[in-house]
């Protein structure tokens, strides 16, 4: 009774094959491929794999990619099903204007998020944070309330709009340093301390509303650069979303 779950982003499809759809169930396989190579799926990695009974994935790169995604499951019997941020689920109540136009991938972060910090902590508020193309930073109260979010652009989407609209900025990756002197080091740290200072807001916006310090979770791609550079710690989860997604398939499956 193998599950296997899908997050489709802006750049990859990263999957993950898992004993059975349950939080906590062992890892089988699991890999990545960047978007323009989903097609060599079926034939690739996911030729290797027994065949999964359900399957579960969320996206944002749209429905072209999730189209020809599903096209490369058909070597198997087996019923693509992809979330749909809703009202409430798992536990995590959606406070959106519009829930169904929140972003799949945040929706299932925060329900990663949620169950993870309930089982080592209990109910506490808490900020959720995903650096990758874009930055997402949510706040999620001590009753399971999306209370609303940001969206930042992430760092190579800065550097991009700045060497576009500024001349003389076509320069190399620098580091992040507290006094920079260089441009390179400047537009790195500026970035990055951009990020940092948006995200220690909505802490603080939090931690005002709640009346208690959040607990602070971070993952994406880029998170391992930023989460030394934030003024409080973050634990850094690598696969948030694939735990947001074992946790949706039970509720929808059971183990």
């Amino acid at each position: 009774m193998t599950f296997l779950a899908i997050d489709i982003g802006n750049t990859r499809l990263k999957w993950a094959q898992y004993e059975a759809p349950a939080p906590g169930a062992r890892l089988l396989a699991h890999g990545a491929e960047f978007l323009e190579n989903i097609d060599k799926l079926g034939d690739g990695p996911w030729s290797a794999l027994s065949e999964p009974k359900h399957m579960l994935g969320c996206q944002v790169a749209g429905d072209a990619l999730k189209r020809r995604a599903e096209e490369q499951m058909e070597l198997w019997d087996v019923a693509p099903q992809w979330v749909v941020s809703n009202s409430e689920e798992a536990g995590l109540r959606n406070g959106y204007d519009h829930p169904t136009r929140l972003g799949t991938d945040r929706w299932v972060a925060m329900v990663g998020a949620r169950h993870r910090v309930l089982r080592r902590d209990g109910p506490r508020p808490m900020v959720v944070v995903m650096v990758g193309t874009a930055v997402t930073v949510e706040a999620v109260d001590i009753e399971g309330t999306f209370l609303g979010g940001l969206i930042l652009p992430g760092h190579g989407i800065m550097l991009r709009a700045l060497e576009s609209g500024t001349a003389g900025l076509h320069v190399p990756t620098g580091d992040v340093r507290d006094f920079p002197t260089n441009t390179s080091d400047a537009l790195t740290s500026g970035g990055t301390y951009a990020i940092a200072g948006a995200v220690e807001r909505m802490v603080q916006h939090l931690q005002q509303h709640a009346g208690e310090e959040p607990a602070c979770i971070m993952t994406g791609g880029a998170g391992w650069k930023m989460a030394p550079h934030m003024t409080r710690p973050f634990e850094l989860v690598d696969n948030l979303i694939f735990d947001g997604l074992l946790e949706l398939a039970q509720a929808r499956f059971g183990s």
